[in-house]
């Protein structure tokens, strides 16, 4: 698929350049709220990278493609592996209708290998937050296990994604109508790390 779309084009670029600014926005606003609660995760037992996340917008798909290929030849041959053996092992586990908790195929050492490149997500996980979706009441989520049992006690700081999340669909709705995409993506890092050329 990213043959079709021409990743390595010039016109893909100010998408990645706004894209690195809308997650430096993110991390700066994540970092305000983990200051606030004293919150600086260094891992746990519920690894959030066990965690199947699935991402739905091709300009983190595009971003995480191209970080892959900046690694060197050999890691990117252990990831790629790594990655089919995961969508495998989760295939079959689906089939057997069994919940299964696998290590992302980026985590080596309990480090990302692109960190820089992690999606949306994985940068916002862990902290109490709340959306506000036209029509609806407010939703709020709650911090992750391990952030409960360090600062749980503590009043909530508002960390509102809205506008995060907003900056995110303007920015892919303008990069599908650029590239001519009309499909919607479901996706793991895993999945997508296949599509890597190899």
């Amino acid at each position: 698929m990213p043959d079709k779309f021409g990743l390595q084009t010039s016109k893909f670029l100010p998408f990645f350049d706004r894209l690195a600014k809308l997650y430096a926005d993110m991390d700066r606003e994540y970092k305000k709220a983990a200051d606030y609660y004293g919150f600086h995760c260094t891992g746990c037992k519920d690894n959030c990278c066990l965690t199947r996340f699935y991402h739905h917008t091709f300009l983190e798909y595009f971003y995480i493609l191209r970080g892959c290929e900046s690694l060197d030849p050999g890691i990117q041959k252990d990831v790629i592996k790594r990655a089919s053996d995961l969508c495998r092992e989760m295939a079959d586990a689906d089939n057997k209708g069994i919940k299964l908790r696998l290590m992302c195929p980026l985590n080596f050492n309990d480090l990302c290998l692109l960190y820089d490149y992690r999606p949306m997500i994985c940068r916002l996980h862990g902290i109490p937050h709340e959306l506000h979706r036209p029509g609806q009441n407010v939703f709020y989520g709650p911090g992750c296990e391990l952030f409960t049992g360090q600062s749980g006690g503590k009043t909530y700081f508002k960390f509102d994604r809205t506008p995060l999340y907003l900056e995110m669909t303007r920015l892919e709705a303008e990069l599908k109508q650029s590239a001519g995409i009309t499909q919607k993506m479901k996706m793991t890092v895993a999945q997508m790390l296949l599509k890597v050329k190899g």
